[in-house]
């Protein structure tokens, strides 16, 4: 096995058809789209709501193994009724499991919990957990408009870290709710990157790496803007009362706590935060089926010339062991 690709989503048969939360196939002229209450996604191939498809594309370009996600959109953190977000979710990881029961060994997924309901989300964690091939869960970088660094989130970081589940932290895709960003694709390019920053950063500050500090915590996009950052919000520690109120560790230790994927655009970038955080703390991401993924994830990884160890490590090692994948080859 060469590579295991993180950063993959689909929408599963399960949530796919008629009703409130069931996404549909729609024909756009000579080529099918899935389409969700009212928002059709057109960056995306079919094979968001064919996982069989998504997994053949993905050996196409060389990716032997995967970590499926959900579509950020269908995450139901948004139902005020507890009770259907949690069947909601429920839906996502049994269809979940029965695409990783199809190809044992070489397919796991996140799956999903109401977040919004923190106690239930814990709950529920411990049901992701006894499910085959789930190894841990997808979460947006806001939830409810809240930064995941606070206080109301901690039974879910208990839980995780007690259940040895991996959390895969994806920007909502919603521009930050900022007008200005809906311009010029701005929401994308701009706002996700940021969104992630801001809540990496805020669950750096708010100490909950700190006190967890075998969490497993992968950000989407090579950490957004969060690399960039990091100078600023290791010179504020030193000094600034509010950003010492809760960190008592040094940033950096846990800004390298995080696993971070290579969707980044750009193989200097990519090699410069290998330079960063290590060659043990990124993984392989392609944001597949998505028009801002990474058509060739292996070969841009390649292209960063990390050495063959570091590049081992990116591709493949650091995946199976960060997030305790049972690979078969």
């Amino acid at each position: 096995m060469n590579a295991v690709d993180v950063h993959c989503h689909v929408v599963v048969p399960e949530l796919v058809g008629e009703g409130d939360w069931r996404a549909r196939r729609v024909r756009q002229g000579d080529r099918t789209v899935v389409e969700w209450r009212g928002q059709r996604v057109l960056s995306a191939v079919g094979a968001l709501a064919d996982p069989e498809a998504a997994l053949e594309e993905l050996d196409r370009v060389g990716v032997d193994a995967a970590i499926l996600s959900p579509w950020v959109s269908m995450l139901p953190y948004e139902e005020q009724d507890v009770g259907l977000a949690r069947e909601v979710c429920e839906a996502w990881n049994e269809g979940m499991s029965r695409v990783c029961a199809r190809r044992p060994g070489r397919v796991w997924a996140f799956g999903a919990a109401p977040l919004q309901a923190p106690e239930e989300a814990a709950r529920l964690l411990e049901d992701v957990r006894r499910r085959p091939g789930l190894v841990g869960v997808e979460v947006t970088a806001r939830v409810g408009g809240r930064l995941l660094g606070e206080d109301a989130f901690e039974p879910v970081w208990e839980a995780a870290e007690a259940l040895k589940l991996g959390v895969f932290v994806h920007p909502t895709t919603r521009g930050l709710g900022i007008p200005d960003l809906q311009e010029y694709y701005l929401w994308n390019t701009v706002g996700n990157p940021v969104e992630t920053a801001m809540t990496a950063a805020h669950l750096v500050m708010s100490g909950v790496l700190e006190r967890h500090p075998r969490l497993v915590v992968i950000l989407a996009h090579g950490g957004g803007a969060l690399p960039a950052l990091r100078g600023r919000l290791r010179h504020a520690h030193t000094f600034q009362p509010q950003a010492r109120a809760r960190l008592r560790e040094d940033v950096e230790v846990c800004l390298r706590r995080f696993y971070y994927d290579t969707v980044t655009h750009d193989p200097v970038l990519l090699r410069q935060l290998v330079e960063w955080v290590g060659p043990e703390q990124v993984v392989l991401g392609s944001d597949s089926p998505f028009d801002m993924g990474l058509a060739q994830p292996v070969e841009f990884v390649r292209r960063a010339e990390l050495g063959e160890e570091a590049e081992a490590r990116v591709l493949r090692d650091n995946a199976i062991r960060a997030l305790g994948l049972e690979v078969r080859t």
